[in-house]
This record gives C-alpha cells, structure tokens and sequence, in this order.
C-alpha cells in the first residue's frame, strides 16, 4: 500500500469535520456580532485544529492498540474500532506515537503564534486544555475515553472548547452568544462517537473501557441517544425564542427528518452492528448537515 495513502487512512480525516463545524461556527457567530472576519486567521485556526485532532486520532490508536481493545475489536466498521494500521501490522506503535506527538507539537505551535497576534492568554488556555483532553483521553494516568465522561469531553473539546477559540480568533473577547451556539454542536459530536460505541461494546467491555454505552447497556444506552438528539432541537428552539439564536437558525430543522429517521434505525436495531450502520452515518451527516446549516444562519441571518 501506498505509504502516503497509509499515513492518511492513519489520520481518519473523513472525522475531521468535527473539527472544521465548531471552528466555521465559531468564526461564524463572531463576524455575526463584530461584521469582522480576517481569512488568514480562520485558515491557521482551522489547520491547527485538524493538527491536534489528528494527534488525537493517533494517539487513540495507539494507547487502544497497548490496551488490546483494538485487538480484541473482531468487529470493527467504518465508524468504529479505529484506523486497523496498528492491528493489521501496516504500522508500528512507535511511528503512530511520534505521529501523534508530532502533530500536538505543530497545532500548539500554530496555536502559540494565535496567542502572540491575539495577545493576552486566553488562545493559549484553550490550547493548554484543548491538547490534554485530546492526549489524555486515551493516556494514562487519566485515560479519560476509558470512563463515563468519554461523551462529556468530546461534546466540550469539539463543542464549547473550538467555538469559543475560534471566536475568540476572530473577535479579540468571549461571548455568552458563542457559548451557547456550541452546545448543539457538543451534544451532536458527542452522539456521533456514542452511536459508534454500539459497535465497540464487546471490545470495550474486555479491555474495561468503562464508557456510557459500556456501563448502561445498550437497550438504556439507546435512550439516551434519542433523548440527546430531540434535545439538539428543542435547545435551537428555545434559543430562537429567547433571543439568543438569529431567527435564521429556524433553516437547521432541514435536518430533523434525518434525525428521527437515525432514531428509528437505533431504537430497531441497537443491538445489530450491521443494521445499525445507517444509524452511525445519519448522525455524522446530521451533525455536518446542522452545522453547516447553523453556519449560514449566521453568515446570512440578521439582529
């Protein structure tokens, strides 16, 4: 196999609109509430967001190929059990390791540059705690993917997190606004690695990967993730009501459909890698379809 093509099936971009959603929103809201926007700076916020999430990707590898989960994974999909180069021998430990260190080191560095031009210290914060969670979460001693707030730190550091850092970018300040615009993006990104937990249950269970999926079950897992999802809307709602959301927002229940239908397809057929597969792509395409909507709600909405 190509060692190009290795190395990028190894990075898994196809995820890296977790990435891309939360930073275009973020810069997004902050040109909606400044009229300001500096491209240069979206691009470099942009790249040194995809450069620690491909460090996480390969730093997750690893540590669940030490762990024996990625090897215990007989069961593996397009959405789950990681990349396989660690399994399958394409790869060795240490090449993903170095990969993943590598790619910390240059987003942090892109991100150190960010601070300079921003100054202050609140793009530097953000990077600190962006770069932990995403080494730690599969890293002793925290190995934060191994327990029940697995869901909770990938809604923050994709969600708030990303927002907030890529507003901040744009916009020199914080605001309320841009926090609670992230919050539907965090419980979107957030169902997508819980639905692609169904297939990993066996897997996780032996190498006591203690997530929510893990400890609840699947048949109340389920639930969950119907109760999450509705949430998405409801939040949108009341955010347009209160004032907080531009009416524009409204054009997000485009993907509402897709919602109800990946909600049918889990509640059928949770417990079914196969047949749940539909389920774990509509909510990747939810999650991309709803950001991209929320997105051109704020470029084109008005106060």
């Amino acid at each position: 196999m190509n060692r190009i093509l290795v190395w990028i099936i190894a990075a898994r971009p196809q995820f890296f609109t977790a990435t891309i959603v939360p930073i275009a929103l973020g810069a997004a809201v902050a040109r909606y509430d400044t009229g300001y926007f500096d491209w240069g700076l979206f691009w470099m916020t942009l790249i040194g967001g995809i450069f620690i999430h491909a460090g996480l990707d390969f730093t997750n590898d690893y540590y669940d190929f030490k762990t024996g989960n990625d090897v215990a994974n007989k069961t593996p999909t397009p959405f789950s059990g990681g990349s396989r180069v660690l399994p399958e021998g394409i790869l060795k430990p240490r090449q993903v390791q170095l990969a993943g260190l590598i790619c910390f080191a240059a987003g942090s560095a892109i991100g150190l540059y960010l601070n300079y031009i921003c100054g202050g210290y609140m793009i530097l914060l953000i990077g600190v705690v962006g770069v932990l969670i995403a080494y730690f979460y599969n890293a002793d001693p925290l190995k934060i993917g191994y327990t029940r707030l697995s869901e909770l730190s990938t809604g923050f550091g994709f969600g708030p997190l990303m927002v907030l850092g890529a507003y901040y970018v744009q916009a020199r300040k914080l605001s309320w606004e841009a926090f609670f615009v992230s919050i539907p993006i965090a419980i979107l990104i957030a169902l997508v690695q819980f639905i692609n937990q169904f297939p990993d249950y066996e897997a996780d269970k032996a190498a006591h990967k203690n997530n929510t999926v893990v400890m609840a079950g699947k048949a109340k897992a389920v639930g969950y993730y119907r109760f999450f999802l509705i949430s998405v809307y409801v939040i949108v709602l009341s955010g347009m009501a209160l004032g907080i959301f531009p009416f524009a927002a409204v054009i997000t229940f485009v993907t509402l459909p897709v919602a109800i239908k990946a909600i049918r397809v889990a509640g059928a057929h949770f417990d079914k890698i196969k047949e749940l597969l539909p389920a774990n792509a509509l909510t990747i395409v939810i999650h991309l379809s709803f950001g991209i909507l929320f997105v051109a709600a704020y470029l084109w909405g008005k106060k």
